[in-house]
């Protein structure tokens, strides 16, 4: 069902410092910065040959990014994003097979402007799941 791994999202609390930290050590390409008031978060993408960083920062008091970084004051690794073909129907397989969907279920536009959903991080081994539509 899951296709390829879209991209890595880490939750930083300075995202143009950890933007600039990836440009200059890492000489990484550094996309501009997002707001996605959806998801309460500010984001930042960095093009690799193979797959995809994506840099967070809470957006506003209600961020589900702030409780992240309460306990990880240094940021660290929050979600990883799979592609999938169809996000309605692996939801729904994903639903019958006992695992929970965060949110209301229903997919929201990402970063990409596709649909993106939640999977509960206690049903796959403390990793918070996306899934995108490809």
């Amino acid at each position: 069902m899951i296709g390829r791994l879209n991209h890595v999202a880490i939750a930083v609390p300075d995202l143009e410092a950890a933007a600039a930290q990836y440009r200059g050590a890492l000489g990484a390409t550094v996309g501009a910065p997002q707001a996605e008031p959806d998801h309460g978060v500010t984001v930042v993408f960095i093009d690799l040959p193979n797959t995809k960083i994506e840099l967070l920062q809470p957006l506003g008091e209600a961020s589900p990014i702030l409780g992240f970084l309460e306990k990880n004051p240094s940021g660290g690794i929050h979600h990883l994003c799979y592609e999938v073909d169809d996000i309605l129907a692996a939801r729904d397989h994903l639903r019958a097979s006992g695992a929970r969907i965060l949110g209301n279920g229903e997919p929201k536009p990402g970063a990409h402007g596709k649909p993106v959903l939640f999977l509960h991080p206690k049903d796959f081994n403390g990793c918070l799941v996306e899934l995108e539509q490809a």
